[in-house]
């Protein structure tokens, strides 16, 4: 599974039709299909396929038909699945194949991550590579015998006839296989109770670092070669080894990274907001879809990196990335959507992708007169920032202090021009046909971004991050949060559905602990708590000491999967091992220490071997590397303290405070009336208190 992510994103280049206007269409197939909301899913609604959705009925169906199970997975904004939906999906001739010898049936992966990660899982084993879109053909008891990802019409259609016909004539050939593949897939991944003694040391995150920057790219930032991701749980992690190891070269390399991708194509520099990843290694030409989990945890790095070198260009992504994010994918209710397509409508009327983003020099001279020259230096519209067919890429890859001196004016002078001319080209880029919204909210993904608002609003200090978390967190609290304590994955048009995975609990847990240290409100720290506990009842393997991606009371697929790599999102069990260190010192529980500390040494031998695969178990792995801090803060002034302390980069600590007094277990016994105390303590050992936020935070050591 190492480096899956970069394997499959490469397949999966954004493109759909632009749906946004509702339109009165006279359509001659109509499948089941129709009754479901995920945007994928209604996009084949009118196929002559006679798809079904992934639920108890259909698979009974299957079975009781006795016909092999076509599962064809992918998601609203993947360009391989609209290819092969328009060359085989849409045609008569196919899907009378389909329909005559197969149960068909859809699958929105970010509706159903749980069926996507097995039978990825199982076709990575059958191929040695993965994509969506996915297609896979198993036994009517959903058991694997074939599979792929894009295929052309006439191969397509050749593959089903074969499988059809041994289906028919060699059943027990297929069966046979079935279970040699399901064994494959239920034993891969598979993590041990590691028995040997916890033992964690800079000595190990040295040695992991150091086969890591093997493959960093000192000059352009990221990894060596193309396509360039922004994987954000990287660059938090090795911005604080850098930072707590006094590690120069690291924290050049991290700052080059952020840099080039703040200054590159993948971010959206009109109006804010990053791409999935660049196809070149120059951070230029990206897949121009938007995904919220990709904004959210860049949003929160940007944040982190500004704390701890206060480089105003990181300033200036944060604010104009959660401009974008309110401005497009934010609703009325305070949820988030969760994506925008990567093609429109160009010029001509037909679909391109990036045709939304990209802009040619005629234009941009028409529209911004005397200033296109300055324009075009600041920007690139040259050979650097040319991409094809007349179309420019915005880049820059001077400072403003260079193109100032360059153009003898100020830089408060090339500011306010930069400024004016976003509000021009965003006003002119709106007249054309917008990209296609995925307009459902999933859970996991608010909570990142939820996140990242938090983040904003403790480094910058601006009461707007608040209130916009805030609201976020109260429709997770409304919307999603069910009366028996469960969490629902998805919501859309007032509906929640879904029962939630891990991956929403962890993030939810994650996103509420650091909205308690932002607002002191310990409803938030008890809810974390709660949902916490409630992972433990039915999530958990209490021999293995991990947990599952989904519910004891979700229905069981061919296997029951454990997430623990950290890809472009970091891996559930991560995020948990990292709450559940928190609420230990929080609510002095050693169960969750120990069970946090046993869930790292399972991981302990991989994070040696793939650093950037495990970088989210590595953050874990610095706070036993060195001293961790309990600050908690009692008295009438502590958001005063608060704010003084966040102006800070201190990784290695926790936040715990009270106006009032206080019954969590950090701040009792620890309320003066007329006073307002700083209280430092390292592992129930405590400093004196103190008065003055910055004599306070003198006694912090944040180096190893």
């Amino acid at each position: 599974m190492k480096k899956l992510i970069f394997t499959l994103s490469i397949l999966c280049i954004i493109s759909c039709k632009n749906n946004n206007k509702p339109k009165m269409e006279h359509h001659a197939y109509t499948n089941s299909l129709i009754n479901e909301t995920s945007p994928y899913l209604l996009q084949h609604a009118h196929n002559p396929v006679d798809w079904m959705a992934w639920n108890n009925e259909t698979l009974e169906l299957a079975k009781k038909e006795n016909k092999l199970i076509l599962i064809s997975i992918g998601y609203s904004s993947c360009h391989w699945c609209h290819v092969m939906e328009h060359e085989s999906f849409e045609n008569d001739s196919v899907a009378a194949v389909m329909n005559e010898h197969f149960i068909n049936i859809k699958v929105d992966r970010e509706e159903r991550p749980d069926i996507d990660q097995v039978y990825m899982n199982a076709v990575q084993l059958m191929t040695g590579r993965g994509g969506w879109p996915l297609n896979c053909i198993a036994l009517p008891d959903g058991r694997p015998v074939w599979g792929g990802t894009y295929f052309p019409k006439e191969n397509w259609i050749s593959a089903l006839e074969q499988l059809s016909k041994m289906y028919q004539e060699k059943p027990e050939e297929m069966i046979s296989y079935a279970e040699k593949l399901t064994e494959g897939v239920q034993n891969s991944d598979l993590v041990h109770f590691n028995n040997e003694a916890t033992n964690f040391s800079v000595v190990d995150l040295n040695a992991t670092i150091e086969e890591w920057t093997e493959n960093m790219d000192a000059d352009l930032g990221g990894k060596r070669g193309a396509p360039k991701f922004p994987m954000p749980n990287n660059y938090q992690f090795l911005l604080r080894y850098a930072i707590q190891g006094n590690n120069t070269k690291i924290l050049d390399y991290v700052n080059t990274s952020l840099t080039r991708m703040a200054y590159g194509g993948i971010y959206d520099q009109i109006g804010g907001g990053f791409s999935r990843y660049s196809v070149d290694i120059k951070w230029h030409v990206p897949h121009f879809e938007k995904m919220l989990y990709d904004n959210g945890q860049l949003v929160s790095l940007y944040a982190e990196a500004y704390q701890a070198t206060k480089n105003e260009l990181y300033k200036k992504t944060v604010y104009q990335t959660l401009e974008f994010i309110e401005r497009e994918l934010t609703t009325k209710e305070g949820a988030f959507y969760s994506s925008l397509d990567a093609d429109s409508v160009n010029n001509e009327g037909t679909l391109e992708e990036g045709a939304f983003y990209v802009w040619k020099s005629l234009e941009l001279q028409a529209i911004l007169k005397d200033d296109y020259q300055l324009f075009a230096d600041y920007y690139n519209i040259n050979h650097y920032g040319y991409w094809e067919h007349e179309n420019y890429v915005l880049i820059r890859n001077k400072s403003d202090e260079e193109i100032a001196e360059k153009h003898s004016i100020s830089v408060s002078e090339l500011n306010q021009k930069v400024d004016q001319w976003n509000k021009i080209l965003l006003k002119e880029r709106n007249k054309k046909e917008r990209p296609r919204l995925d307009d459902k909210s999933l859970t996991s993904w608010n909570a990142l971004m939820l996140k990242g608002y938090i983040n904003a609003y403790s480094v910058f200090n601006d009461p707007h991050f608040l209130d916009v978390a805030l609201k976020n967190a109260k429709f997770i609290l409304s919307k999603q949060l069910q009366e028996t304590g469960n969490l629902n994955h998805s919501y859309k048009n007032g509906k929640s559905t879904i029962n939630g995975y891990l991956e929403d609990y962890a993030t939810v847990i994650d996103a509420f602990i650091l909205l308690y240290e932002a607002t002191l409100n310990e409803v938030w720290l008890t809810t974390a708590k709660q949902l916490t506990d409630y992972t433990f009842d039915h999530f958990f393997d209490a021999d293995k000491h991990m947990f599952y991606f989904t519910s004891n009371e979700d229905t069981n697929l061919i296997t029951r999967k454990m997430e623990i790599e950290d890809n472009v999102i970091p891996s559930s069990n991560s995020i948990m091992a990292n709450n559940l260190f928190k609420l230990s010192h929080y609510y002095s529980n050693n169960y969750y220490l120990k069970v946090s500390t046993q869930m790292l040494n399972n991981i302990k031998e991989r994070t040696q071997q793939y650093g950037s695969g495990y970088s989210n178990w590595l953050q874990l792995m610095c706070n036993f590397s060195g001293d961790y801090y309990e600050i908690a803060i009692s008295g009438k002034e502590a958001f005063e303290k608060l704010k003084e302390i966040n102006k800070s980069y201190i990784p290695n600590k926790l936040i715990a405070g009270s106006t009032t007094k206080s019954n969590l277990p950090l701040m009792e016994g620890r309320y003066t009336e007329n006073e307002t105390y700083i209280y430092i303590c390292v592992d129930g050992a405590c400093k004196l208190p103190e008065k003055d936020t910055q004599q306070a935070i003198n006694t912090i050591n944040i180096a190893f």
